[in-house]
């Protein structure tokens, strides 16, 4: 049963090591350095000690000066080894005790401990001469230097091996167990690691009767704010051998297990998960909804000038049915005005669509922050439910580089197939009247130019032909002018209102060029965004250990 529990905490470990590497790679260019470089920290040590020896377990002695951690240390093992570490060439060297030095040396390579001192099989955690069973060999001792040490190195080594040991022992006084450089620098930090971490209150035999029970319930409710209140807690007396009974069997339940290693990597991907959770917010983001992506093509539409093009478009078919449909007579000044299409450069069909440009002129001030406010539009509706540093990166993605946008909706509206040269089906019927009106009033004219210069020359003139009692000829003259011109107005009016059917069908063909290139350049990277940080919230839940 242990076994498989074993090998079920390895699996978990490992799923929860994949995790935090996945958010940490989802989160590189999102979130502080210092956050991502714990992670990168905690997955490297774990994949290095996992690489290790699996056979022992090392439990770290700590302490803080005075607190008897070498007495301790001798009491556990029975032997005066902590006579070595008074010869070592200097305190901030750790010293490693252990039983069974086979396959130990990579793994105190790695801790970087070389001081090492391996005690015969018949000394292993005896207490007043007996052995304890069910350590099953494996356990290496490391004896460091005072965390409290006035000498830098030797803090930076406990710090060093306090995050690599595999369980963390805690030796304390009466007098310091509640020094606040034991527990706001080490302690209140590791909440997570309670399961690898068991306290010794040494020195009881100096605290009187009902003193020890206090001190210790003392100790039990500092660790518990901090935290930690699963910690056991073992009052001992180095000197006597009081209560280091409860102690080795601790330590020996600990070896025999084989599992503090896992814990204790567990505890650690927990710290570094925790610290990338700040940044993870307590729901997943949501895609903005469909009217917030209208709203933003409809902006950025206006703020491009699309209403510009539209108005070109109505004009320039105005132009041109008028240049198709007007009286013959005054036809001709419609062509001296500009088309609108032409000076805007949209109606060209010599050069390549993909690469042409309008001339749309270059957005001013009010353009530009149009442009800029529907941008932070949208990406406040996108970061709305998003944690932290991803709301900033959210709105760069969506914001982007303005300039570029701008070039890729100038693009696009060039692009855009407006229907300049298609012609209504009704222009040449109304102008193949027209000229023949047209041919009718001159036809007249000329009838009437004869008749006046026969009777200037007092020739004899033909019979002019009546119709109602008016002549014919000034009928065509007259009723020519007068029906062209009425035509001619009649197609002006339906011009303008094909015109404007023309104009809503180009307004709707250039909203949706704008939404594709919204779509491309701001909507595509907002949603890859808020997709990243989805994953982040899952890869950072599943570190954590939770579902």
């Amino acid at each position: 049963m242990s076994r498989h529990k074993g090998k079920q905490a390895e699996s978990a470990v490992q799923n929860q090591l994949e995790a935090l590497d996945t958010a940490r790679e989802l989160a590189v260019g999102r979130l502080p350095e210092q956050d991502l470089q714990a992670a990168f920290e905690v997955i490297d040590r774990a994949s290095t000690r996992r690489s290790l020896s699996a056979a022992h377990t090392v439990v770290g002695i700590f302490g803080p000066t005075g607190s008897g951690k070498s007495s301790l240390l001798n009491a556990l093992t029975g032997t005066d080894v902590a006579r070595v570490a008074a010869r070592r060439p200097t305190t901030s060297e750790p010293l490693a005790v252990l039983w069974n030095s086979e396959g130990s040396a990579p793994l105190l390579d790695w801790l970087q401990v070389a001081l090492r001192h391996e005690l015969p099989e018949s000394s292993r955690l005896a207490v007043g001469g007996r052995s304890s069973a069910d350590d099953g060999g494996g356990l290496i001792l490391l004896d460091l230097p005072d965390f409290d040490s006035t000498a830098a190195s030797h803090r930076e080594v406990v710090e060093r091996l306090a995050g690599q040991v595999d369980v963390l022992l805690w030796v304390v006084d009466p007098q310091k167990y509640a020094d606040a450089a034991l527990h706001h620098g080490f302690l209140r930090g590791m909440a997570t690691h309670g399961g690898v971490t068991i306290m010794a209150l040494n020195q009881t035999d100096r605290l009187i009767g009902e003193e020890v029970a206090q001190v210790t319930a003392s100790l039990r409710g500092i660790l518990a704010g901090e935290g930690l209140g699963s910690v056991a807690v073992h009052p001992v007396s180095a000197s006597t051998g009081a209560g280091l009974d409860n102690l080795v069997k601790e330590l020996g339940q600990t070896v025999k297990r084989r599992q503090a290693a896992t814990a204790r990597l567990t505890a650690d991907v927990a710290v570094a998960a925790n610290r990338l959770a700040e940044h993870a917010g307590t729901v997943d983001a949501v895609q903005p909804p469909k009217a917030a992506r209208s709203r933003l093509a409809d902006r950025l539409a206006g703020a491009i000038g699309t209403e510009t093009v539209v108005d070109a478009v109505v004009g320039s078919y105005r132009r041109d049915a008028h240049a198709a449909t007007g009286w013959p007579v005054t036809r001709w000044l419609g062509k001296l005005r500009p088309d609108p299409l032409r000076r805007l450069n949209l109606r060209r069909s010599d050069v390549d669509a993909t690469a042409n440009r309008t001339s749309l002129p270059t957005p001013g001030p009010a353009q530009r922050a149009a442009m800029d406010g529907a941008l932070r539009e949208y990406a406040d509706a996108a970061a709305e439910s998003v944690h932290g540093p991803w709301r900033e990166q959210i709105r760069t993605a969506a914001q982007g580089s303005t300039g570029a946008l701008a070039d890729g909706l100038d693009q696009a509206i060039a692009q855009t197939d407006l229907r300049w040269n298609k012609r209504s089906w009704w222009w040449p019927v109304i102008g193949a009247l027209q000229w023949l009106l047209f041919a009718a009033a001159v036809a007249g004219l000329v009838w009437l130019g004869v008749l006046a210069a026969l009777g200037f020359l007092q020739l004899p003139a033909p019979v002019t032909p009546m119709v109602e009692g008016f002549p014919l000829p000034t009928l065509l003259a007259i009723g020519g002018a007068i029906v062209g011109i009425a035509v001619a107005l009649l197609s002006a009016g339906a011009a303008k209102v094909s015109a404007a059917s023309r104009g809503r069908r180009a307004r709707r063909r250039l909203h949706a060029a704008v939404a594709e290139v919204a779509g491309r350049d701001v909507i595509a990277p907002v949603e890859a965004e808020i997709a990243r940080y989805n994953g982040f919230r899952k890869a950072v839940t599943a570190a954590r250990g939770r579902a």
